[in-house]
C-alpha cells in the first residue's frame, strides 16, 4: 500500500505522538508499504522549531524507508490563544501544499490532535479519492475545554464543529481506549466505524533494568532510595503540584525520593513551588534523551501517572504502556471511573488513587514503600500484561488489516496481481 501518514509529530521530537508515529511509519515500511509522512519542522517539547530545521519553509528527507515532508509552522514559547491559532493555520495550509506533492496514496492516516487538520486531509482525500483513517490520540475538544484552554464559546463552537466534520469525513475511526468509544457514541457516531486499537509499546527498547549501577540513579545520588519517577508532560492535565505536597508528607522517611522529569520551562515553575512547600526528597530533572529512556525508568522503584479530576473519558496517557513494559509498579492519581484507572487495574500493574488528593497519594507511596514484595508483583504483572496486549508487532498487525480494510476493492486486486 501506499499510505500518508499525516501527524503534526514526528521523529526526532522524543515524547508525545511523535515516538508513537514514527514507529507506526517505520513498522509499515519495513513491511514493504510505501510510507509518506506530512508533519511539521520539529518543534515539541522545547516550543520552538529545531536550530537544524529553522529558516525553511519546507523541507523533505527520507529516515529508515520513510519519505518525510515537513513545512514550517508558526510556533512561540508564550501559550496563548493567538499564538495557538497562528500554529494551526501555519500547519493547515502549508502541510497541504506538502502532501500534494507526492504519489497518490491509497490510504490517509490522519492523526488527532488537532482538529483544523481534518480539513486539508478531507480535500486531498477528495482529490485523491482516497478513504481516511482517523486515528484518536485524544477527544478534541473535550480535553481542552475540561482543562480550561479554551473558553471562548464561538471558539467551541467552531471546534465542535470541526469534529463532527473529521468523524462525518473518515472512513474508520480508530480509537485507543473503550471511554472514546464511549464517548463517539454518545455523539452518534456509528459503531461500525470505530474501531479500537490501544497504543503500543516496544517491549525490547522498554524493558526492566536493574537497579544497581544504574546510570540514573548515580549520578542523581539515588542509590540506596525509594524512587518515585513523573516522567512527561507537565501541562494543564497533570497537577504535579498534588505529588509535591505529597512528598512533603513523607519527609519524615528519608529513604523516599520523588523526582520529576519533564521541560524545562514547566520544572522552573515546579521548582517555585518545591521552595515554597520546602520539599528536599523532590528532584526536578529535564528529559533525558530517547535512548536512555528504559534505563531512567529503571532507576525507579514506582511510576507515576497523575491525572486532574475531570479527566476521565478524553485522555489516555501512552505512558502507561511505557511504565508497564518497564516493569515498574505504577501509581495512578487518576480519576477512579476514567480510562487511564480501567488500563491500570485492568493491568494488575498498579493501584489507583482519588486525583488531586495528596494525602492519599502519601498514603499509596508509603504503602509500596513499607511493602517492597508488593512493588515487586505489580512490576512482575505490568510487564507481563505489556508483552501479552500492547507489544508492538501485534498491534502493527492490527493496523495493517486496518489500513487494508479501507482500501477500495479495484486496487486490493490491483495489489493481489
Amino acid at each position: 500500500m501506499r499510505i500518508l501518514i499525516y501527524s503534526y509529530n514526528y521523529h526526532p521530537e522524543p515524547i508525545g505522538i511523535a515516538p508513537l508515529m514514527t514507529e507506526l511509519a517505520e513498522g509499515l515500511a519495513k513491511r514493504g508499504h510505501e510510507v509518506r509522512v506530512v508533519t511539521a519542522m520539529p518543534w515539541y517539547p522545547a516550543s520552538e522549531i529545531s536550530p537544524e530545521y529553522q529558516g525553511k519553509l519546507y523541507l523533505t528527507e527520507e529516515c529508515n524507508g520513510v519519505k518525510i515532508q515537513r513545512c514550517y509552522v508558526h510556533i512561540n514559547g508564550k501559550r496563548n490563544l493567538l499564538n495557538r491559532v497562528l500554529f494551526e493555520l501555519s500547519f493547515v495550509f502549508l502541510s497541504f501544499f506538502q502532501a500534494l506533492w507526492g504519489k497518490r496514496p491509497d490510504v490517509i492516516f490522519l492523526t488527532i490532535p488537532g482538529l483544523p487538520v481534518a480539513v486539508p486531509a478531507a480535500i486531498l482525500s477528495w482529490i485523491y479519492q482516497s478513504p481516511i483513517i482517523l486515528n484518536l490520540q485524544d477527544i478534541l475538544p473535550d480535553a481542552a475545554v475540561h482543562v480550561g484552554l479554551i473558553r471562548n464559546k464561538t471558539i467551541i463552537k467552531l471546534f465542535q464543529y470541526l469534529e463532527k466534520f473529521a468523524y462525518k469525513t473518515a472512513t474508520k475511526i480508530s480509537v485507543i481506549a473503550d471511554g472514546f468509544t464511549k464517548n463517539l457514541l454518545e455523539k452518534k457516531v456509528p459503531l461500525e466505524k470505530i474501531i479500537e486499537i490501544p497504543n503500543w509499546v516496544d517491549i525490547n527498547f522498554i524493558k526492566p533494568c536493574s537497579k544497581s549501577n544504574n546510570e540514573f540513579r548515580l549520578k542523581n545520588k539515588l542509590v540506596g532510595k525509594f524512587v518515585v519517577i513523573y516522567s512527561g508532560n507537565i501541562a494543564l492535565t497533570q497537577p504535579l503540584e498534588v505529588l509535591i505536597d505529597a512528598a512533603a508528607k513523607l519527609k519524615h522517611i528519608l529513604d523516599i525520593v520523588i523526582v520529576i522529569i519533564g521541560k524545562e520551562e514547566a520544572l522552573e515553575r515546579l521548582e517555585r513551588y518545591r521552595q515554597r512547600k520546602k520539599t528536599d526528597n523532590v528532584i526536578l530533572r529535564p528529559f533525558e534523551p530517547r535512548e536512555k529512556l528504559s534505563e531512567m525508568l529503571g532507576a525507579a522503584d514506582v511510576g507515576m501517572v497523575m491525572q486532574k479530576s475531570n479527566v476521565i473519558a478524553f485522555n489516555m496517557p501512552s505512558k502507561i504502556q511505557v511504565l508497564l513494559a518497564s516493569g515498574r509498579a505504577i501509581i495512578g492519581s487518576v480519576p477512579p471511573e476514567g480510562t487511564a484507572a480501567r488500563a491500570i487495574k485492568q493491568s494488575g500493574g498498579g493501584i489507583v488513587v482519588c486525583p488531586e488528593n495528596s494525602k492519599a497519594l502519601a498514603a499509596a507511596i508509603e504503602q509500596l514503600y513499607l511493602n517492597p514484595d508488593l512493588v515487586s508483583r505489580l512490576g512482575q504483572q505490568g510487564r507481563q500484561y505489556a508483552k501479552q496486549y500492547y507489544a508492538f508487532e501485534a498491534t502493527l498487525d492490527r493496523y495493517e488489516e486496518l489500513l487494508e480494510s479501507v482500501m477500495q476493492p479495484s486496487k486490493k486486486k490491483h495489489q493481489l496481481l
